[in-house]
């Protein structure tokens, strides 16, 4: 199958890594992988913080690099969420609706591809770990991606994976929730980290880098020895070495 990735801008500059191994597991699946080069920037952190005109000036950029593009796969499920279900809002009577409604049927998050649209459930991965996951709002609420993370760790060979009581409460993070409401943020971050500490795990993985992001920085801030891993990485660390 031919696909196309897309790598949000801060995946790009701050987890190029996610990004890198969401291209080489799908390689190793037998796909083929192109990246559009004229892509940037979805446009989530302006229409998240309500300047529609400058985000629909960026979206239409993106329009334009993924237009000819058949399947997308993106390493976030936040700004997969951004075309593939916000765009709908933001090109709303626009004349270019009927694009961008159409290519955001196009676009999936990297788990969501695997699992739903390509039958994927073991990549051949092998992990020796304790492991929890993260369930991202914007994966969880508006993709309904759940199952997706665990049926791919379940496959993976000497991981194991141990449920967080709450891991369907929010880190914090929220883009610019973050920066506005640092203190609430960093006391969701905190309750997140006691829920992941109680479970003795080793990670924590997330189809959203940035609440790993999130995470990670306040968990070493407070010198915490839990890792995080965008779900590509793990899967990707876990392949045989290629011949």
């Amino acid at each position: 199958m031919k696909l196309s990735l897309f790598v949000p801008c801060y995946v790009d500059h701050c987890f190029p890594k996610a990004a890198i191994a969401t291209l080489r597991v799908l390689e190793h699946l037998g796909h083929t992988v192109e990246y559009p080069e004229g892509q940037t920037c979805c446009g989530q952190p302006a229409f998240n913080s309500g300047y529609w005109d400058e985000a629909r000036a960026v979206a239409r950029t993106f329009l334009r690099a993924f237009r000819d593009c058949e399947t997308i796969v993106a390493p976030s499920a936040s700004c997969a969420v951004m075309v593939k279900v916000f765009y709908k809002d933001l090109f709303r009577g626009d004349k270019d609706e009927a694009e961008a409604c159409a290519l955001g049927d196009r676009v999936f998050e990297f788990s969501q591809l695997l699992v739903n649209q390509l039958g994927v459930t073991d990549v051949g991965a092998t992990f020796p770990g304790k492991v929890s996951i993260h369930d991202s709002c914007h994966g969880l609420r508006e993709l309904g991606i759940k199952q997706e993370l665990r049926t791919l760790l379940r496959s993976v060979r000497e991981l194991e994976l141990v449920e967080l009581d709450y891991s369907e409460v929010c880190c914090g993070f929220g883009g610019t929730f973050s920066v506005k409401f640092p203190e609430v943020s960093t006391s969701m971050a905190d309750d997140k980290i006691a829920d992941l500490q109680q479970t003795g795990a080793r990670y924590v993985v997330s189809a959203d880098t940035s609440c790993l992001m999130h995470l990670q920085g306040r968990m070493q801030k407070r010198g915490l020895e839990i890792q995080t891993l965008h779900i590509a990485e793990l899967l990707h660390q876990g392949l045989p070495a290629a011949n």
